[in-house]
């Protein structure tokens, strides 16, 4: 029979397997005359066996009394091997002290065994025997145990282990939202605030200067497709028909120029400068210095009015990159509590990535100023 049919019959089934064949045996074998006491006592002995998987210690105690009823009655039984069956129990369900009290037990049992049935003087080898037998069963109850608890612990390791996978998978899921929700909020909130500010001057422009106008609409159409193809990159949805999606590099410090521009054309002049080469900065920290001087320039535009200049300062050194943002214009104060992840709280998030510390606030001399220093070393530790 194979372990799966084993294992689809009732364990009291297997249980009471031994007790039937025990009662056979004394039914077959023994007189009428002897029947009635061997029945009873074989009876009291092997039926507790049943119960042994549910109370392994109770049904352990009425075994010893069967067998101290036994003894004292003077008859030899096959039954008796239910102690070794109850020994076995016991210690393959309960721990070490049982085991060696249960063994103990056993043990004397053997010796009164011994000292009452040996024949012609011959104690020490049927002792000795007996006492082999004691150790087996103890010994196999205590592997039995052991396996289990092995086993036990394995499944709960592989428990954990998994458990621990899916919270990591549910991190580097979280991590990923928030990376898509900062870069959906600075493309989306600068595009937008730059095609609001195109669009009111084309308005203004329409009657006075149509040129102007035709150029401010033509350089809206052109920051909608770059937000279209920035959504397209950030989002993972890039598909072999969109050809200028994947040519398109990502934004980087050489973009910071055309951004530049970009802001001054919607009536924020914007002075750029850029200090050191930038070649060897990973085109990773040149995206978070380009969202972050996005980010600030934007947060100009919506919160300074007109006339206000702006000025753009990287440096870029053989471990760092630093950045700086200043405005001239007076800025209200922000509220306490920001939600985030969104505006200044992103900005601390990429700077942190870099292990830099983004300071945000009014200058002393007036206006806003944002700086920062991303520590080229630091890529992807998320340090604070």
């Amino acid at each position: 029979m194979t372990v799966r049919h084993r294992d689809r019959v009732p364990p009291l089934v297997w249980d009471s397997v031994l007790p039937v064949l025990l009662l056979l045996n004394v039914v077959t074998t023994y007189p009428a005359r002897e029947l009635p006491v061997a029945t009873a006592l074989t009876a009291a002995l092997a039926l507790p066996l049943v119960w042994r998987r549910r109370a392994p210690l109770a049904v352990f105690a009425a075994v010893v009394a069967a067998a101290f009823a036994q003894w004292l009655a003077d008859v030899q039984l096959p039954g008796a091997i239910a102690l070794l069956v109850a020994l076995y129990t016991v210690a393959a369900h309960t721990g070490p002290r049982g085991t060696l009290l249960a063994a103990a037990v056993v043990e004397g049992g053997a010796l009164l065994a011994c000292l009452r049935w040996a024949t012609n003087g011959a104690f020490l080898t049927p002792f000795v025997a007996l006492s082999a037998m004691v150790v087996a069963a103890a010994v196999l109850g205590v592997n039995v145990r052991t396996g289990r608890a092995y086993l036990t612990a394995v499944q709960e390791r592989a428990e954990r282990l998994a458990q621990h996978r899916e919270q990591q998978a549910l991190l580097a899921v979280t991590e990923e939202r928030a990376r898509i929700t900062r870069e959906m909020h600075d493309i989306v909130t600068h595009n937008l605030s730059v095609m609001v500010a195109l669009t009111d001057a084309a308005v203004y422009a329409q009657h006075r200067s149509p040129e102007r106008a035709t150029a401010a609409m033509l350089q809206i159409s052109e920051t909608g497709r770059q937000a279209l193809t920035d959504m397209r990159r950030s989002l993972g949805v890039l598909r072999s028909d969109e050809p200028d999606a994947e040519r398109h590099p990502l934004p980087g410090i050489a973009q910071l120029e055309a951004l530049a521009d970009q802001m001054a054309a919607t009536g924020l002049p914007t002075g750029l400068e850029i200090r050191g080469g930038h070649a060897h900065v990973p085109a990773t920290a040149q995206l978070t210095v380009y969202r972050l001087v996005q980010e600030a320039l934007t947060n100009t535009l919506k919160h300074t009015p007109a006339g206000t200049r702006a000025t753009v300062l990287v440096e870029c050194s053989a471990g760092s990159v630093g950045v700086e943002v200043t405005d001239s214009g007076p800025r209200p104060a922000l509220p306490a509590a920001e939600p985030s992840g969104y505006g200044i709280p992103g900005m601390r998030e990429r700077a942190a990535a870099y292990g830099g510390t983004l300071r945000a606030g009014p200058l002393p001399t007036g206006g806003w100023g944002v700086r920062t220093r991303l520590l080229l070393g630091s890529s992807g530790t998320g340090a604070a």
